[in-house]
């Protein structure tokens, strides 16, 4: 299975309050966000890792939480990526396209306002914005293929191929 994630932000106290998550500290947001990960994603599996796996972590116990999450990880950079250990990820890059389900995705951290194949039914994937699920839903509403994979807007969990298409499904 193929899936996607964005914003962890594994050891970053402070986004509990901005984002008003539903963990005491730091210790408990990165216990959750790694078991859900890991309950998804399995060994075999691949992730799209749409960038800020961690933030204000220092990179020995950055590159420990990252080698516990499952899957072949291939890593988008966000704007708090610093330099993990490469030998973690399959990839590394800044933007990506890829076809999956015969569907043609566009992946960057940022969301962008015009992506490639946008107007022959492609799906942007991104995160950083750490909206809500209203977010998703207005796109979808507005007939905008642009999708928020970040752990804010889907429960802190990573949302797979098959859960993107049939969000979109009779709207292309």
């Amino acid at each position: 299975m193929v899936y996607f994630t964005s914003d962890l932000h594994f050891g970053h106290s402070g986004i509990i309050v901005m984002q008003n998550r539903p963990f005491s500290d730091v210790e408990e947001m990165n216990r959750a966000l790694l078991r859900n990960y890991n309950s998804y994603v399995h060994k075999n599996d691949t992730v799209y890792i749409l960038g800020d796996v961690c933030h204000h972590l220092p990179m020995d116990r950055a590159n420990d939480l990252i080698g516990r999450m499952n899957g072949k990880k291939i890593l988008i950079r966000g704007n708090h990526d610093k330099k993990y250990d490469e030998n973690l990820f399959e990839e590394i890059a800044d933007f990506k396209t890829v076809s999956l389900n015969g569907t043609y995705f566009a992946l960057m951290h940022y969301p962008m306002l015009s992506w490639p194949k946008k107007n022959s039914g492609s799906i942007h994937l991104h995160g950083h914005i750490h909206a809500d699920g209203n977010y998703n839903l207005q796109n979808r509403d507005e007939h905008i293929f642009r999708y928020d994979v970040g752990v804010d807007a889907n429960q802190f969990c990573p949302v797979s191929v098959n859960q993107v298409l049939d969000f979109f499904k009779g709207q292309q």
